[in-house]
This record gives structure tokens, sequence and C-alpha cells, in this order.
């Protein structure tokens, strides 16, 4: 049996009662769990697909869609995550890059424009009600077998299917289990869309340990009232998401360690954790744990963790992202002096790192290399790295823009700007001009509730005369948008290319 499955499973047998899915007046238990997914598997073995080809899985946050996917992995094939948002072009593009032998589709959409076969979801539904069957556990994914293919978008414009093995996601949940402890008492939260790899956070480590994924979908979560009723009324001892989502969160008052006792770990992932951020989570949650981590799709959801105190806080401007799992290597590439400090790409090895691409070996061969025998990931993230190991992240290759001959770090000044007091959140773009050229940068804004009141032209002022004395006249945005709310990606992230397209619209 599959290593993540068997875990599982002997949880299911164990405590068969236990409630592995809570989603408001929805609830399921691991015994469902387990019996379920026995079910898809058999009726994917008895369909006689090509051995190991992979399944895409099309749905929401349901319930049902774990059991799609556990099952998918019982009867030997990885799982494609989609969630049911996505536009029609790039479901067929995924299609076209998987070749998926099968789509099991939990939603009440059809016509996907695709000559793949569906399973649709009146189908599904009499599948997980009928009988059990038993299903032959020698055919299911194997150590070095993918488990799930996680598509992410790819700079040419074609999504990239990211291949994660049994190997490496149980290298995650183990180093998960060391690092943050979950247990059979863990209520862990679960908001980010299965198609975001930020969910295995919650998914993987929480399953293996008998714990209860308490559910926040994004029918919640788009909803203003709807999601304050969650967040008050929220059951989850962990936290896991986005910083960008908590900051939304937190124009809740009450959401605080007065109403919510039991919520004392906070784990951010998935973009940059600001100073700004963790000092209001710390002054609303004191007796909390705050966990930075960082890692992309291709290392198995996150590869390094710091625990952020009041006590080492003010040690930084900008935070640091952790030091690496004990098990990797890494070195810094295309190192240069920046600030008296070496800045380079950081690229990785160890047992979490991908296979590659699905079915994309040129755009592999870009980021995966293989140095003495190991592979090393090309993360295309800069950071620096202090005398024990600390790393700190410094922005992305590709959120570097050259204006007036300057190389400027967009991230860089978003970051600056967060440490103003005037500022909560901050999302700096640049303006092209015919020629491609840099011509501006404009930085879009969310006041703190204390400088809303403010004009602009003189909250323009202000800003600007605060950011030249410690920033570079050629880093300081030129134009200033003040807005209500940064607009947030499906992934819970804030959306800089949907603003650098409608800047340059």
């Amino acid at each position: 049996m599959n290593s993540i499955i068997d875990r599982i499973t002997r949880i299911a047998q164990e405590y068969p009662d236990k409630i592995c899915y809570h989603n408001g007046n929805v609830q399921a238990t691991y015994q469902q769990l387990d019996q379920q997914s026995d079910k898809v598997a058999s009726f994917i073995q008895a369909k006689n697909l090509p051995q190991k080809s992979p399944i895409f899985v099309f749905g929401g946050q349901q319930f049902e869609m774990l059991a799609l996917f556990l099952g998918a992995i019982k009867a030997g094939h990885a799982y494609i995550p989609v969630d049911d948002g996505s536009d029609p072009q790039r479901i067929q593009q995924i299609n076209m890059v998987a070749k998926p032998s099968l789509v099991l589709n939990w939603s009440d959409k059809s016509n996907f424009g695709i000559d793949t076969t569906i399973c649709e979801q009146d189908q599904l539904k009499e599948v997980l009600s009928a009988d059990h069957k038993d299903y032959d556990k020698t055919r299911s994914v194997g150590p070095d077998d993918n488990f799930y293919i996680i598509f992410t978008s790819g700079t040419t414009g074609t999504p990239k299917g990211v291949q994660i093995s049994t190997n490496n996601l149980l290298d995650f949940v183990d180093w998960v289990d060391k690092t943050y402890h979950y247990n059979s008492d863990t209520k862990v939260m679960l908001q980010a869309p299965f198609s975001f790899d930020l969910s295995v956070f919650s998914i993987y480590p929480g399953l293996t340990n008998g714990a209860t994924l308490e559910v926040l979908d994004k029918h919640t979560a788009k909803n203003l009232p709807l999601l304050q009723q969650a967040i008050l009324n929220l059951q989850a001892t962990t936290w896991i998401s986005t910083p960008s989502f908590f900051e939304m969160c937190m124009f809740f008052r009450e959401f605080n360690a007065e109403t919510l006792p039991q919520l004392n770990k906070f784990i951010f992932c998935g973009e940059e954790l600001t100073h700004v951020t963790a000092e209001k989570l710390l002054k609303r949650f004191p007796n909390a744990e705050l966990f930075n981590t960082y890692g992309p799709t291709e290392n198995t959801v996150a590869i390094t963790s710091i625990q952020i105190t009041p006590q080492n806080l003010p040690q930084f401007d900008r935070l640091p992202i952790g030091y690496l799992k004990s098990n990797m290597e890494h070195h810094l590439a295309n190192v240069e002096e920046k600030d008296g400090e070496r800045v380079g790409e950081l690229v990785v090895s160890g047992p979490d790192v991908s296979k590659g691409y699905l079915n994309n070996p040129v755009q592999t061969d870009k980021a995966f290399e293989t140095i003495n025998g190991k592979k090393f990931y090309h993360t295309g993230d800069m950071v620096s790295e202090d005398d024990n190991g600390l790393l700190f992240y410094k922005g992305r290759t590709d959120f570097q823009i050259k204006m007036h001959g300057y190389r400027i770090e967009l991230e860089e000044v978003d970051s600056l700007l967060t440490n103003l007091v005037e500022v909560k959140q901050s999302c700096t773009v640049p303006l092209y001009n015919s020629k491609k050229q840099v011509n501006k940068i404009i930085a879009h804004v969310v006041l703190d509730d204390k400088y809303k009141h403010l004009e602009p032209k003189e909250l323009n002022k202000q800003i600007k005369a605060e950011l030249k004395q410690n920033t570079m006249d050629y880093m300081i945005p030129n134009v200033f948008k003040f807005v209500d709310q940064l607009p947030i990606s499906k992934n819970g992230k804030i959306d800089r290319k949907a603003l650098i397209g409608e800047v340059n619209a």
C-alpha cells in the first residue's frame, strides 16, 4: 500500500468515528474517507486505464474531492487537482499537456471542450453510494511514482505541471510533524483551493496524524459577512494561509485571542510575510506561535521555517524566511553584492525536489540541473544568507525591473512602503512606454485606517518624504494610487500581474 495512504488507513481503522473534515454543517469521518476512497479506487481500476496515467480531478473544496484524490492514488494514478473556477482555456491547456486518461468531475459544469473521458458528478455519486468494493492494493501509487501534479502558471503562457512523488510528499509530511507537531487533537484550517499546493500543508500532515481539517471554502471567503461569521466561529487550532488572506481577516475587530482562545499557531506560506502583519498578529494573539515559511511548488510546498516572536521581531526590518530543512543542500547562483550582502538565486537539492514538469522537457531542463549526481532546482528567488544559515528573501528574478539604468526589486519597494505607519498593504508595478521600457513605478497602497481621511496630495508628499529618509531616489514610486483593497488571486495572494495588466491596458 502507498505509505501516505497506509498512515491514513491506520487512523481510519483505529479511530473510525474521528472527524477528518468539517465545513459549516458538513462533516465526515476517517472511516467515511477510507471507505469512499476505496470505492473510487475500485471504480477506477475496473476501467483498465493506462498504467500510472494521471487523472484530472475537477471541483471545489468538498469532502468528496478528498475521496477522489485518495481513490486515484489507491488505484495507482496520480491526480491533477483543478479548481472549478478555472476558465475553459486553462482546462484545455492542462488537458493538452497532461494527457490524462480520465476526468473525475465533482461540479455542475460540463462541456469542457476536451476529448478525455469524463465521469460526471451524478455517476460519481452512484459510485460513492454503492456497496463497498475492494481494490488491488498492489497497484497503488509507488514511492517514486507521481502522487499529485499541480499546474502552475508558466512564463510561456502554458501551465506547467509540477510532478510530486510519494517520497517527495512523505519527506514534507515528516518535516511538518517534527516542526509543527500535528496530532489527533489538531484542528487545522484548510482555506487554500486544492489546485494551490498551500492546501497540502493542511491536508496530508493533517490526515496522516488524525487531525480535523477545518475548511473555509472559497464561497465563504468571497462573501464578507459569511467570512466574518466563519472566522469568528472558527474551531481551528492551527491557521495556515497566505499573509494576504490573514490581512483580509484583520478587518474583523473581534478576530483575536479573546474570541478564538484555541487558535494558538499561525503558519504563513505562499508570499512574503511583512513586519507589519507579524506585529499586528502578535498583538492580537499574544500567546500564539507564529511561523514564517517559504517554498516553491517544485520543492513540495515548503522548505524553510522560522518562528517569529516578540523578542526577535525588532531585529528585522524585512523578515527572514527561515532555515532550510536539515536534509537539503543549497547554493546561491549569480551572486551580487548589494548593500554589503551577498544576494543570489537560491538553488536547492534534497528529497523534496520534483522530478520536473510533466511532459515538458524544455522547461524542466531550464529549471532543474544535475550536479555530482544530485538534482538541483533553480527557484528563481533571490536570497541572502547570514552566518547561521538564516535566509532572507530579496525578491523574484521575474519581479526585477530596470528603469533609467537602475535595477529595482518591486517587492523590496513594497517592503519599504509597508514599514511606514500610514501603509497597511502595498503592491508596486511598472508602467511601460511604447518601446516596452519601464517609464514609471506605480504603487497601489491600502492605507491604515488612521490616515484614510487625509487628502491624496498630502499623503503623496508625506509618504515620499518618509521614503527619502532611507530609500534611494530611483526606488521611490512615481505615482501613488490609494485603494480600498488590492486584488487577490484565487490562491489568496496579492495579484501583481492583474495590476500590471490594469496599469498597462
